[in-house]
């Protein structure tokens, strides 16, 4: 019995940092998963595929990911679709189930998106404190943004997750869509008297956004969360719940 395929979904970019941290990520992603995972079928050595895709931008889609899951024979892979998406907006509601209905794919299950997720919060944790932040110093929350009031729900989630792991205040500021934007609440919590002020990037990778971070005037700037131990076992660990469902459901 062939395992179910991995397909990670993630923003396009024109970040040829981005485009590499997504690669690495993957690649990061196959090696965790080694010689499979027991009982999904891969007990010969076989390690499921993981192939990556993009819903914006770049290509390849993952209807187009989908279509090419076939084995020798001309059968379909089974496929577990796990969005690298910190928040659950648009592209997670509506681009990916659009993307597995235009594939016509058979067999594929679509999990939750990364995040929000305590391990997430771990990582920012930990990239505050090596960008120089220490008890006492105010925290901005830096996010994308989205219009979609869900995406925006689970940042708040995200939010409160990192201000209950560092036990301190956490503002929200966004880099592209919505407001406050960190510039702003960067110097709120400085007119109001922050010592200083830190931003934990809640973005997967550098690029413009992350550029943008270090621009807002805050006295620190963590790294992105990017390709951590904690991000890779988040997907594998999405991955196996899904492709377990899937393969008892094909041995009932």
């Amino acid at each position: 019995m062939t395992a179910p395929a991995l397909v990670l979904v993630a923003h396009g970019t024109r970040s040829t940092k981005g485009v590499q941290m997504i690669a690495a990520l993957a690649e990061a992603v196959t090696k965790e998963l080694g010689a499979g995972i027991s009982g999904l079928g891969t007990e010969t050595g076989q390690s499921p595929r993981v192939r990556t895709a993009f819903v914006d931008v770049l290509g390849p889609s993952p209807s187009e990911v989908l279509r090419d899951l076939v084995t020798p024979t001309g059968e379909s892979v089974p496929a577990v679709v796990v969005p690298a998406f910190l928040a659950s907006g648009y592209h997670v509601y509506q681009d990916v189930p659009r993307e597995v209905a235009e594939s016509a794919h058979p067999a594929v299950t679509v999990t939750p998106a990364m995040g929000p997720d305590p391990a997430l919060a771990r990582i920012m944790a930990m990239r505050l404190r090596a960008a120089g932040w220490r008890q006492g110093d105010a925290v901005v929350f830096a996010a994308a943004g989205s219009s979609d009031a869900r995406a925006r729900q689970d940042v708040r989630r995200a939010a409160a997750l990192l201000a209950e792991h560092l036990g301190v205040a956490v503002r929200i500021g966004y880099v592209a869509t919505g407001a406050p934007r960190v510039p702003d609440v960067v110097a709120e919590l400085h007119a109001a008297g922050a010592g200083r002020v830190f931003v934990a990037s809640y973005l997967l990778a550098h690029g413009l956004f992350q550029q943008r971070l270090h621009e807002a005037g805050a006295d620190g700037v963590a790294e992105p969360i990017g390709v951590h131990p904690a991000v890779v076992r988040l997907i594998v660990e999405r991955y196996r719940v899904a492709a377990g469902e899937m393969v008892r459901a094909r041995a009932r």
